[in-house]
């Protein structure tokens, strides 16, 4: 398959040599001339610019409040930025095409009637192809300035991008997708739609012909992400590109920017940029790839399904196991193969599972027919405890795996070491830990206890987790987070549970930490060559106790090499067989003892150790939490 497409992308090392997104314009006129100079067929945006520059010269004005009369007539008499960079757009001798997104609602957001696309109609029908309501387009002096505008939409937002529009109808005219209208600009072809039938219509581009829905929609045939698609606007604008690469090649630009990319999840199970989406529809295009189902696809699955349900009700009860079995199977890969042999052939999707599933459904029933009741019941009893073992097995797996391991979260920070460990008294606890950076410069660190034990508290620490991390990431002071936490936890909390935590925010520059105690057991800092101190400033009721408490913060300044150690009370409450406790002075020895020069893992091992020796095999009454951080200077 040939590729006629190359992504220019806004990375993170194009926003760290140039500024944050937006650009100013003018550095968009500045990529623009860079791409042009390399003398593709089209260029197109998926991009859109709904408001004027800011930083024009003369929206500066309003930003100076001190600036002079005679300066602010200067600066309003300069050409605004979006000008210059629709100047560009014009000189370029490659069309430009700018990005609009197609929106269902009712709400204009944008006044501006984009250029459509010309397209001739073949049909007599009203085509059903989609109508957009409203749409996000771009400044009047850009739309003037480009060839045409095309459609940003990938498909639907948040799911799996299986089928995407590639024409649309929206403001009274027609729109082709950002991959079909650069291609067709590239092209210099007319945009020829064809009604074919059975729910399908061909799409016509010069001597590129497809077929997609009558809807104007297209399952699109994804290929693997392509690294030789990109290259970033960083190397472009520095001329750091090879020589032809852009040459009589269709060029899209796009976000790949972290925070700022609106990423696509494909049936393959990868992640991509939505711009290389663009990329594979104007591929699929280029090269006449299609994927279509027609209208008759579904009643022939029906019928498919007919048939192999009377095959199974009317062979298998009147056949021995193992043909029967056979019956099944060899109808069940009949249909498999017809299915994978039409994608492969003729790129016409049969969606084989429903037949399938119907087939083995037939089959069960046949089964569960013939079996007496007695073994039927004890089948049922094995497989329900077998269940219940494996979901609770299963359960343990995932509450262990929303829990992060701070060796890979924190992999290349090296100016603090975090440890944490987390065993339940049961299969499953009500305890938990996060740990993140929020920025590069803050750590954000939370432990948590539930009340209660097992399922009800692991189903419930799911949620409190997720509600914690949320507010921290909200920003503000430690306290004010775990009061937006409450405020979150009350509002679903039926069974009226509670949560003890303690949550710190560590400047990783200067060492300052900032915590709250929500009636948690208070953590403990060493300081190298010191003793234990306990933190018990800052408290306040477990969440979920007292209604609308605002939780107060409290700060220590570290210095390099101190640690901080944060326990349950499933260290603290831990018994031996003789029902002693180990306790709070057994916690302050426990960590007197432990060396200077030890790691936080070590710590965390000591810790764990002294108190599997003081249990001595006796039954653990809750779980047991521990997480220990070292600040190592900025």
């Amino acid at each position: 398959m040939q590729q006629p497409v190359v992504i220019v992308g806004i990375d993170e090392h194009s926003l760290r040599e140039f500024g944050q997104w937006p650009w100013p314009r003018t550095r968009m006129g500045d990529l623009i001339r860079a791409i042009s100079a390399g003398k593709p067929a089209a260029i197109g945006l998926d991009l859109f610019f709904p408001e004027p520059d800011r930083y024009s010269p003369g929206n500066l004005v309003a930003m100076m409040p001190g600036i002079t009369s005679e300066a602010a007539r200067l600066l309003m008499s300069l050409p605004t930025n979006d000008s210059l960079f629709a100047n560009a757009i014009t000189e370029s001798p490659a069309p430009v095409i700018l990005g609009i997104s197609g929106e269902n609602d009712a709400d204009s957001i944008t006044k501006q009637v984009p250029k459509s696309t010309p397209v001739r109609l073949f049909t007599q029908r009203e085509l059903p192809i989609h109508q957009f309501k409203s749409h996000i387009g771009n400044v009047s002096v850009l739309v003037s300035a480009a060839a045409s505008s095309a459609l940003m939409n990938e498909g639907e937002q948040g799911a799996i991008v299986r089928r995407s529009p590639l024409v649309a109808r929206l403001a009274g005219g027609t729109f082709g997708a950002l991959g079909l209208e650069t291609l067709r600009q590239g092209m210099q072809a007319d945009l020829v739609v064809r009604d074919r039938g059975y729910g399908l219509i061909q799409i016509e581009m010069g001597e590129a012909k497809v077929l997609a829905q009558e809807d104007g929609t297209a399952w699109i045939r994804f290929g693997h992400h392509d690294d030789t698609r990109f290259v970033t606007a960083y190397d472009v604008m520095l001329g750091k590109i090879a020589e032809g690469q852009f040459e009589n090649k269709i060029v899209l630009v796009g976000m790949m920017g972290l925070g700022v990319t609106d990423y696509k999840v494909t049936p393959l199970a990868e992640f991509n940029p939505g711009v290389e989406v663009h990329a594979q529809i104007a591929e699929n295009l280029y090269n006449g790839v299609s994927l279509v189902r027609p209208s008759p696809m579904p009643r022939l699955e029906a019928l498919i399904l007919i048939v192999l349900g009377f095959l199974v009700v009317r062979f298998v009860p009147r056949t021995r196991a193992q043909y029967g079995f056979a019956i099944v199977v060899g109808g069940i890969g009949a249909t498999l193969a017809a299915g994978l042999l039409l994608f492969a052939e003729f790129g016409i999707l049969l969606d084989p599972i429903v037949p399938s599933l119907g087939a083995l459904g037939a089959f069960g029933m046949m089964l569960v027919g013939t079996l007496a009741n007695s073994e039927r019941q004890r089948r049922q009893l094995r497989e329900q405890a077998a269940r219940v073992a494996g979901e609770l097995d299963a359960a343990k797996r995932i509450q262990m795996g929303l829990l992060p391991n701070p060796a890979e979260t924190l992999a290349s920070e090296r100016r603090v070491l975090v440890a944490a460990l987390l065993e339940p008294a049961r299969t499953v606890g009500g305890d938990f830990y996060d740990c993140f950076l929020i920025g590069d410069r803050y750590l954000f660190f939370v432990v948590a206890d539930v009340s209660g034990k097992g399922l009800p508290a692991a189903l419930f620490m799911a949620s409190v987790k997720s509600q914690i991390k949320s507010s921290a990431l909200q920003g503000g002071e430690v306290g004010a987070m775990l009061t937006r936490a409450q405020d979150e936890i009350e509002r679903e909390n039926p069974e009226q549970l509670f949560v003890t935590a303690f949550a710190g925010l560590l400047d990783l520059h200067s060492g300052r930490l900032e915590y709250a105690n929500a009636g948690h057991e208070p953590p403990y800092a060493r300081r190298p060559h010191s003793a234990p101190e306990r933190l018990g400033e800052s408290g306040g009721p477990p969440l979920g106790v007292v209604d609308e408490f605002r939780f107060p913060s409290a700060e220590r300044t570290l210095v390099p090499g101190e640690w901080i150690c944060v326990v349950t009370d499933g260290a603290t409450e831990a018994m031996n067989p003789e029902r002693a406790f180990f306790g709070v002075e057994r916690l302050r020895t426990a960590l007197g003892w432990v060396p200077d020069d030890v790691t936080p893992e070590d710590v965390i091992r000591r810790l764990r150790d002294d108190v599997r020796k003081f249990a001595d095999g006796a039954e653990a009454p809750d779980d047991l939490t521990l997480l220990a951080l070292q600040w190592k200077g900025n």
